[in-house]
């Protein structure tokens, strides 16, 4: 069950196209948003669909596939972990973000 502690499934789609950034390391990464949708019918019997966005980074051979073959609109399906970090932005502000760091990259829909 180790395994389970800190996994993320999502199946959704790129609202922009990866941004890539490379060190000077070697390592790639690429950074992106995922809209994950989900569908009901509210009181009134009319259908609302909820469109949540997901802050996603990869590292390495992922981003490089990202980089290659994914573009923004494109149905992909992602497993990683959560991660949450904090930064000080130039006006001396502390930021916080939550992201989801792939480590499985799997394309859908229509290449």
């Amino acid at each position: 069950m180790n395994t389970l502690r800190n996994k993320v499934q999502l199946i959704g789609n790129l609202g922009n196209d990866p941004e890539i950034t490379n060190f000077e390391s070697g390592k790639m990464l690429a950074k992106f948003t995922l809209a994950t949708n989900e569908s009901y019918k509210n009181a009134k019997g009319e259908k609302v669909v909820d469109t949540q966005w997901h802050n996603v980074v990869a590292w390495g051979k992922t981003a490089q596939i990202l980089e290659k073959y994914v573009t923004k609109g494109k149905e992909v399906a992602i497993e990683g972990k959560l991660t949450s970090r904090s930064w000080e932005d130039k006006d001396g502000i502390k930021r916080y973000i939550t992201e989801v760091v792939c480590n499985e990259l799997l394309m859908l829909g229509k290449s």
